[in-house]
């Protein structure tokens, strides 16, 4: 019997997945927790051997619950379900340990097939995952980092540029100061940059602020 705990912040969606892994005559649902903290908490209380794992969820992401799990628990294994495919969180869950990158699109029966092959060492990974982790190992550096910011990251680096602070870019974007910060945030990591001053110095030297 594969024992399996599912770590996602909707109640729905742990309600459906248990409804139907528990039809599974090789397939035991043993625990549910609704954020990282908790996923973490209920993987090492009942030591499963699968653990479905969202990625966004207040308290801890999934994320940083995943390589607390794959470190503690080296023979468990991760499968990730998310809504999310975006390089800020593909590569750093993957780099943490997850084994499988499923998405929430997944039917049930792809669902229950990844529980089963993970078990079996078989690891299975979303096809827009795969294609982002080929295109990086075919050499995506080469092209300039920026290219990996979303339109309105993009737009925040640019004003960076232009030193405008993170009330000015706020009032101008039309969007809260702390979603600006967020936005510096993932620019910094993206762009490997250590702080505002390196963002707007790159800015510069790439011809994003004229």
């Amino acid at each position: 019997m594969i024992q399996v705990l599912l770590v996602d912040d909707h109640e729905m969606v742990r309600m459906g997945l248990s409804a139907y892994l528990s039809t599974l005559p090789d397939i035991e649902v043993v625990g549910q927790a609704s954020n990282g903290i908790e996923g973490i908490q209920a993987a090492l209380d009942v030591k499963p051997d699968v653990v479905l794992m969202d990625l966004v969820m207040e308290k801890m992401d999934g994320i940083a619950a995943t390589a607390e799990i794959v470190k503690n628990l080296p023979n468990c294994k991760v499968i990730v379900l998310t809504s999310f495919i975006d390089d800020e969180k593909v590569y750093p869950v993957i780099e943490a340990g997850a084994f499988s990158y499923l998405l929430k699109t997944s039917s049930a029966s792809e669902i229950a097939g990844a529980i089963r092959g993970a078990v079996e060492g078989k690891p299975v990974v979303e096809a827009q995952v795969t294609n982002k982790m080929l295109d990086r190992m075919r050499g995506n550096k080469e092209k300039p980092l920026h290219d990996s910011l979303t339109p309105r990251e993009r737009e925040v680096l640019e004003l960076v540029g232009e030193g405008k602070t993170n009330q000015e870019i706020a009032d101008t974007l039309f969007i809260g100061i702390k979603t600006v910060k967020t936005h510096v945030s993932h620019v910094l990591q993206k762009l490997e940059l250590e702080d505002r001053t390196q963002m707007a110095i790159y800015a510069h030297r790439s011809g994003l602020v004229k």
